[in-house]
């Protein structure tokens, strides 16, 4: 697991479905068009301009990276927290849980658990259970689909 994608509330990036989803479907879109000559032909295809540098991009970079490296609201109260205080991680944080975590922990059920693993088990832990789910196929939204359904 690579740590930036390590999130300062405790969510892993990687697992998220932009992530573990909606980039391989966009890599495995791109080459089966460019394979059929749709490169040569995008601008005659309503909104093609537009699409063809929107997927390619994509497929080549990403569709973001994570809040410590960048991505994300930079308006996050959570981030700005950990980075005045200088922690790696809420669940690092002397002060944890505090009211910003914990609202969060409504719409993120593996939030608590999660911490609570990094700070009894450490990152190796913490790692080792958001590869076992990535491999697994989870995303953090299969816990927004459970809660709602």
């Amino acid at each position: 697991m690579d740590r930036k994608y390590a999130c300062y509330c405790g969510l892993c990036c990687e697992n998220c479905a932009v992530k573990v989803k909606v980039e391989p479907a966009a890599i495995l879109l791109y080459d089966e068009m460019k394979k059929a000559g749709f490169e040569n032909v995008i601008d005659y295809i309503p909104g093609g301009d537009g699409f063809w540098p929107f997927l390619k991009g994509l497929a080549d970079f990403g569709a973001c990276v994570s809040c410590r490296d960048g991505g994300g609201n930079p308006g996050c109260a959570i981030r700005i927290c950990a980075k005045s205080k200088g922690v790696e991680m809420c669940a690092l944080c002397g002060e944890y849980p505090c009211d910003k975590l914990t609202q969060f922990f409504d719409r993120n059920p593996a939030l608590e658990h999660d911490n609570a693993l990094l700070r009894d088990g450490g990152w190796e832990a913490w790692a080792a259970l958001q590869d076992k789910r990535k491999s697994d196929g989870y995303t953090l939204q299969d816990d927004h689909v459970k809660r709602q359904g």
